[in-house]
């Protein structure tokens, strides 16, 4: 796990603007500078909640490396599907990591007395639809993915309730951990938005805020029994008025 140091002062509220679905090109030379330049000027810490590359090959990444260096904060992020299309997950993580940037993969981070978790999530579906570990080899796979996610945020979690008890937790993902936020999107593809696995750590880690992206077409906020969940997907947040480009938390 990497840990910075938590701040002295434990009253300060902590801005985070988050983000996902950057989804960003080798044709988008000098597009994302100004974003991070302003993205930092608003926020104590930067949230990127998966698909920063659109194709999934490093050179975007490279693109984004260069790009967030106008960004004067620390930045957690996690990739998502998008990320992953070229099996170049690998390649991409190592090349955003930075000295503040931290990729994030069933690991945790604490940053000014806040503790981040992070995982890319997977599908599975919702509540009583949510898929079972019963049939074809294939299909167990499948739930197996989503079964794994979660126990790696679990233990990301778990992390920071025994080196950091007491702080406030923050989690991001790509894929959605309940409904709500994906609403919008049609039915029939909930099984590939996200997985009702990824709340029940939330819940028990007791965590203040999840963040998520990948359901473009969703709904910006949700509840889950008492822990606020955010779709931060750029479209979403274009859709439904924000004044902003990036959603502002305060912990």
């Amino acid at each position: 796990m990497n840990d910075i140091p938590d701040r002295k002062d434990k009253k300060k509220k902590i801005r985070l603007a988050a983000v996902a679905d950057l989804h960003v090109q080798e044709t988008d030379q000098g597009k994302w500078t100004g974003f991070f330049n302003d993205i930092s000027q608003q926020a104590d810490v930067v949230l990127i909640c998966g698909d920063l590359t659109d194709t999934g090959d490093e050179g975007e990444a490279q693109l984004l490396s260069e790009a967030l260096k106008s960004c004067t904060v620390p930045v957690v992020g996690v990739l998502g599907n998008h990320d992953h299309e070229k099996g170049r997950h690998k390649l991409i993580r190592q090349t955003l990591q930075q000295e503040h940037v931290h990729i994030l993969e069933g690991e945790a981070v604490v940053i000014e007395g806040v503790g981040f978790a992070g995982v890319k999530g997977f599908g599975g579906g919702f509540d009583r639809h949510m898929l079972s570990m019963f049939g074809e080899k294939a299909m167990k796979a499948f739930v197996q993915e989503a079964v794994d996610e979660a126990l790696q945020l679990d233990r990301a979690l778990a992390h920071l309730d025994q080196e950091h008890n007491g702080i406030p937790k923050i989690a991001l993902m790509h894929y959605s951990p309940l409904q709500e936020t994906v609403r919008g999107e049609p039915e029939e593809i909930y099984p590939f938005l996200g997985s009702s696995r990824l709340a029940e750590p939330l819940i028990r880690r007791k965590v203040v805020a999840a963040f998520h992206g990948h359901a473009h077409a969703g709904k910006l906020q949700g509840d889950l029994s008492g822990v606020k969940v955010f779709n931060v997907a750029r479209r979403v947040l274009h859709q439904e008025g924000h004044p902003l480009p990036f959603f502002i938390f305060e912990v």
